[in-house]
């Protein structure tokens, strides 16, 4: 069974950083796509990251590109999403998400859609 956990949200100041984890079990890391996603209240759920399988490769919207970065530990199955110059903008529950995936050096952030693995959210707030 593939189980999903994130963690490490919390409150924030504008321009602060916070690493997100995503703690996975089930799954072989090289098999499976891994996405960050986020959604505030009254908007839709958006991507803002994504590693691909076999490769580790990680791809990022022009608005976070440079503000953020996965990473992960293999040996402890973690998933880190790193974000640094926090905007209010960035205020969501963040998600992580997995989807098994031979397509070495590719992954999916633009779309939800596909991933069918999900943990449960949580909260990134930024003041400003």
């Amino acid at each position: 069974e593939v189980q999903l956990q994130a963690s490490g949200g919390g409150l924030v100041q504008a321009g602060g950083s916070l690493r997100l984890s995503c703690t996975v079990s089930g799954i072989t890391f090289g098999d499976y796509a891994i996405a960050w996603f986020r959604q505030a209240p009254g908007k839709e759920r958006e991507g803002v990251g994504c590693m691909s399988p076999g490769d580790g490769g990680t791809y990022f919207p022009h608005s976070e590109k440079g503000r953020f970065t996965i990473s992960s530990d293999n040996v402890k199955n973690v998933v880190y999403l790193q974000m640094n110059s926090l905007k209010p903008e960035d205020t969501a529950v963040y998600y992580c998400a997995a989807v098994r995936s031979y397509i070495v050096g590719e992954c999916i952030y633009g779309s939800s859609l596909g991933y069918d693995n999900w943990g449960q959210g949580t909260q990134v707030t930024v003041s400003s």
